[in-house]
């Protein structure tokens, strides 16, 4: 026995040893893309690469996986690196303490990818990772917007282009038309944004609790969504079993 064996139930060995020679970068480790990389580990993806620039905040304890009052204030990805190893310590990590974006993009390869995850809340950023995996042929998954939402049963996988009423979606479809890319695989909700209550004494931009050395605070944003434990964490885990299920070519 080890601790894959009741993957090696339903994905069989051959199944197993395939990921444990797997590698997937995941770009963004917030509410989306910490359940992303732990259900990656606890599935046993031998290579995972994790990048972001951030520092856990008090704020993400709602909501991110690798958020607590100890982790308050250390990069989110070595947080991130030091439990997928406690999961797997056979596992190999690369961690990037990095903002991807136009003007870094050229110093990763991203063909060395089996696969790669867009959990970043940037679009700028979204697009220059998708051109960047289109270019090299490598298959890219990318989260819409998982915000403003409560209903985590609204979540769906679709081609960009089947996407409706998420805001980010019809961005992105905009932007991508215009680059010529003609597919991407994303996961999107159909739930409406709800509306945030507003708090003019208590906010992220009034109260910044943004950690010490943090780059892109809080009240450089045009909003800050709304988000609760059980919506982006579903969005996550929906992602990392799409990329397994590819990898394993499953139907």
């Amino acid at each position: 026995m080890n601790e894959f064996s009741r993957t090696e139930l339903l994905l069989g060995v051959e199944g197993v040893n395939k990921l444990k020679e797997t590698s997937v970068a995941v770009f963004g480790i917030g509410g989306v893309g910490s359940f992303t990389v732990e259900a990656l580990a606890r599935s046993g993806v031998g290579t995972i690469a994790i990048f972001d620039d951030d520092k856990v905040c008090l704020t993400n304890i709602n909501r991110q996986l690798i958020a607590t009052r100890k982790t308050i204030g250390k990069p989110k990805v070595e947080v991130m690196r030091e439990r997928i190893l406690e999961i797997n310590p056979k596992a190999k990590v690369e961690a990037y303490q990095i903002f991807y974006n136009k003007d870094n993009a050229d110093k990763f390869d991203l063909s060395k990818y089996d696969y790669v995850v867009d959990a970043i809340d940037t679009i700028s950023s979204k697009l220059v990772l998708i051109e960047k995996t289109k270019e090299c042929n490598t298959p890219i998954i990318s989260c819409m917007g998982a915000g403003n939402k409560l209903d985590p049963t609204k979540f769906e996988v679709a081609d960009i282009y089947q996407t409706s009423i998420c805001p980010l979606a019809k961005v992105m479809r905009y932007e991508l038309r215009k680059r010529g890319i003609t597919s991407l695989k994303v996961v999107y909700s159909k739930e409406p944004a709800r509306k945030p209550y507003e708090n003019d004494e208590d906010n992220c931009k009034t109260n910044c609790v943004c950690p010490a050395g943090t780059t892109r605070k809080c009240t450089v944003r045009r909003q800050v969504p709304g988000s609760v434990s059980f919506v982006p964490s579903v969005a996550g885990l929906i992602i990392a079993g799409e990329v397994i299920k590819d990898i394993l070519e499953i139907k």
